[in-house]
């Protein structure tokens, strides 16, 4: 590894990747993604989060993933793995959120900029690899992570991480058609351990317009922040008809959008995490606010691997929260993140669909504005970028 390529931001040490339009940094513990700056030649845009408490010493007992927490990063399994599952007690999110990664590569050529890196896993053995990728033209990060060697159910999923302005309502929130969601169906927080939260447990609903309070009442979860004081988690499961599923976050004062793509056929689910200052206990303290959660998973909910792999109340619906690796073929997770400028009176996203070229899609707000933006979507069904050697 080049020496050269590592610089320590915000605390941990990290790789820097960049392309004419893209600057990202991949944390060498844990592999988390941050900060990334989009637009870098003009607005600029860092819309991941950092923890606050980045740099500060850390609980002696706290997990890596903890200390480091910033931007996006690769779970397996996802949660936070408090049963063990045929002998295999996993961290919180996994040894790919909290352990150590090798830089293997960092290429830059013909417009494009790879960084790859690789962990051998221990607990469930096997070797995991990541590929940043950035193509010169494109306000996107394309991530891939190869999964080999590993046999056995498995759940996993990408945790990205969102900073909004805070103004309340700053941020407007839009996914693609669900079949339903749900809010997580336990004590999310504990007021005796000084953590609160404020929809209703349980309960099951249509549209983010439209979640039912613990207090009772509905609240609409399309504008963030909201609910200052208060962490919760909410699950979404992702409609199977079209060629993506996406999310997406319109910031109008800043004058842009962040979206994601993901294939729902693989990461069926999408969990929203909350973080408004609800928890009081540390390293949290009251200060982790203005934050939304977009987590692209197959998994249920944050709980863990032991009760992503048993029958649970998703999975006895048909809907998988988990898939059995094969140590015979690689399992590769794409995934795609990325921003757009929008022009005035682009208001929130109520549709991103493919353009006929396969080399760009079309966000549509719902005042009627709509933008282009470079994306090559076969990545996600192929798992490779079409000019690769």
């Amino acid at each position: 590894m080049n020496a050269k390529s590592v610089e320590t931001v915000a605390g941990v040490p990290s790789v820097r990747v960049a392309s004419r339009d893209v600057e990202a940094f991949v944390t060498l513990r844990g592999g988390h993604l941050a900060p990334v700056t989009f637009a870098r030649r003009g607005h600029k845009i860092q819309p991941y989060h950092i923890a606050p408490w980045a740099g500060e010493k850390p609980e002696p007992e706290g997990p890596e993933i903890i200390r480091v927490l910033r931007g996006d990063f690769f779970c397996m399994p996802f949660g936070a793995n408090q049963t063990p599952h045929r002998g295999e007690k996993h961290p919180v999110h996994g040894e790919t959120a909290n352990g150590a990664w090798t830089l293997e590569s960092l290429e830059h050529k013909a417009g494009r900029a790879t960084a790859r890196l690789s962990m051998n896993t221990t607990i469930r053995k096997g070797r995991v690899e990541k590929v940043i990728t950035l193509l010169d033209g494109h306000n996107v990060v394309y991530c891939q992570h190869i999964l080999s060697g590993m046999s056995g159910p498995m759940s996993f999923g990408h945790h990205a991480m969102l900073r909004f302005p805070p103004q309340p309502g700053s941020g407007a929130l839009s996914a693609s058609p669900f079949l339903f969601g749900q809010v997580f169906p336990g004590a999310f927080e504990d007021p005796a351990q000084f953590g609160y939260s404020s929809l209703k447990p349980g309960a099951e609903f249509l549209s983010l317009r439209a979640v039912p309070m613990a207090a009772g009442g509905k609240t609409n979860l399309t504008y963030y922040p909201a609910r200052r004081g208060f962490e919760d988690l909410v699950m979404l499961i992702s409609d199977l008809d079209g060629p993506f599923a996406w999310t997406a976050v319109t910031f109008p004062k800043q004058g842009y959008v962040w979206f994601a793509l993901k294939n729902p056929r693989l990461l069926r689910q999408t969990i929203l995490w909350h973080s408004n200052g609800g928890r009081h206990y540390p390293p949290w303290n009251g200060r982790h606010t203005n934050v939304l959660g977009i987590e692209d998973v197959l998994s249920y909910f944050h709980l863990g691997l032991a009760e992503s792999v048993r029958p649970n109340p998703i999975s006895q619906r048909g809907i998988p929260t988990h898939m059995t690796l094969d140590p015979r073929q690689p399992t590769v997770v794409p995934y795609i993140m990325g921003v757009a400028i929008i022009p005035t009176g682009f208001d929130r996203v109520v549709s991103i669909t493919p353009a006929a070229d396969a080399e760009s899609v079309v966000l549509i707000s719902n005042a009627g504005p709509r933008v282009r933006v470079p994306v090559r979507v076969g990545f996600l069904l192929e798992g490779r970028l079409d000019d690769e050697d």
